[in-house]
């Protein structure tokens, strides 16, 4: 048996490694259901809001998302002032001016304007579009917290 095998030392892991080798994985399998999240949420948004895609920046951001969850709908927007959207957004993101938030507010309006969609049927959506939110936004919260460790 000795002629016939071909030994290899036997490599002890270490602690660590075998925890990097597990957070990794762990981390792989985090980032798919995340990519999978937000191509469901792109999905709902595009059936109830396809026009507020490209308001922000980035649809991502804590502001875009915080905002959706609050007027997930052409028709909530209509229903606001652009004076209250405009304050929301100055409350969310506090490192712009108000005048980018009466900006962003004006763009909401003209959004809902242009959105094919004037009343959304399914209400479903709208509580669908809502958990993904929740979803994503606990995500970046986690990856915030674990980059400034």
């Amino acid at each position: 048996m000795y002629y016939k095998e071909e030994f290899e030392p036997y490599k002890k892991r270490g602690i660590q490694l075998l925890n990097l080798r597990n957070l990794t994985r762990q981390h792989e399998n985090i980032t798919g259901v995340m990519i999978q999240t937000k191509l469901q949420f792109q999905a709902v948004l595009d059936q109830v809001f396809p026009e507020y895609r490209g308001v922000f920046g980035d649809l991502y951001s804590v502001v875009s998302l915080l905002l959706l969850q609050e007027f997930p709908s052409s028709e909530d927007i209509f229903k606001a002032s652009e004076e209250t959207i405009s304050n929301r957004i100055k409350e969310l993101c506090k490192s712009r001016s108000i005048r980018w938030a009466s900006e962003k507010a004006l763009e909401l309006k003209k959004a809902a304007a242009r959105n094919p969609f004037e009343k959304t049927v399914y209400q479903s959506h709208i509580l669908s579009l809502g958990m993904y939110i929740n979803i994503i936004l606990q995500y970046k919260e986690h990856l915030s917290r674990l980059s400034h460790r």
